[in-house]
């Protein structure tokens, strides 16, 4: 069994499928291609490019197709992805961004709610909302925030937030699909104020090593900050995941939404 993942899409679903096929785990026909291999999407479909509904639209699909021949396809919940749910539930400008979406014109922050004003701000496009389905934002929110595969814990933040909802995979996934399923306000803005850490593992072995103490593995795979931000690298340059903290961390985000080509990570 071969095992890969991606990292941030942030809207360019139109450089997935090249990707994907560069791996053989799709063909031309963006049908699964690959067998009994197990891919993970890392987290953050939508923002800062024009079409992240794209992305989960083929990650639901190619979820059910690898099922059928032994494969396996899921993803982890980055805060992106929050971001746009909470804009869904609790968004009180949702008429004006559907709207616009339908005109194709640009939309400020101004004085919206403190949702969508802050998914504006982190490059929300309005077309997603207006394409985003009850299916879909059901799957969203049911995607798991933590994962292990053999001795790798995924997550999609390179953050120690998790450790505030659980001390187990299982009870910090329960935590965030209550959550996400719940209308208390407050909570999901917490949630996305502790998705503002970055880099907690950077130069910090002991802290990563701490974290894999709590919830398993060796080595901790994520995205959420582009390599380019951390290594300085120029857009475009990079093309292989960092790996740092004494190898106990490996950074999968390509940094596509700054000019970065992208890659899928074979771990095994």
């Amino acid at each position: 069994m071969m095992l890969y993942v991606i990292g941030d899409i942030h809207g360019h679903y139109n450089m997935v499928p090249a990707l994907l096929q560069a791996q053989n785990l799709i063909d031309e026909d963006l049908k699964w291609a690959g067998g009994d291999a197990v891919l993970w999407f890392m987290g953050d479909f939508f923002d800062r490019g024009p079409d992240g509904v794209s992305a989960v639209e083929l990650f639901m699909r190619l979820q059910q197709e690898a099922a059928a021949v032994g494969g396996r396809v899921d993803a982890l919940i980055g805060n992106h992805d929050v971001l746009l749910l909470s804009v869904a539930r609790f968004g009180q400008f949702n008429e004006t961004i559907l709207e616009a979406a339908s005109t194709e014109a640009t939309v400020e922050p101004g004085d919206m709610d403190e949702f969508t004003a802050g998914w504006i701000s982190n490059g929300g496009v309005p077309m997603d909302l207006a394409r985003l389905t009850p299916e879909q934002a059901e799957w969203l929110a049911n995607l798991p925030a933590l994962a292990l595969e053999g001795d790798n814990l995924l997550v999609h933040a390179d953050s120690t937030l998790y450790l505030h909802y659980g001390s187990t995979i299982e009870a910090v996934n329960e935590a965030f699909r209550n959550l996400l399923h719940s209308d208390d306000r407050e909570a999901w803005g917490l949630l996305l104020d502790q998705f503002s850490e970055h880099e907690a593992f950077w130069r910090d072995a002991a802290k990563a090593h701490r974290f894999t103490q709590v919830f398993g593995g060796r080595q901790i795979i994520h995205g959420h900050t582009p390599i380019m931000k951390i290594t300085g690298a120029l857009p475009g340059t990079v093309t292989e995941p960092l790996l740092y903290a004494g190898g106990r961390c490996v950074d999968v985000d390509p940094g596509l939404y700054r000019g970065g080509p992208g890659f899928v990570y074979q771990l095994k």
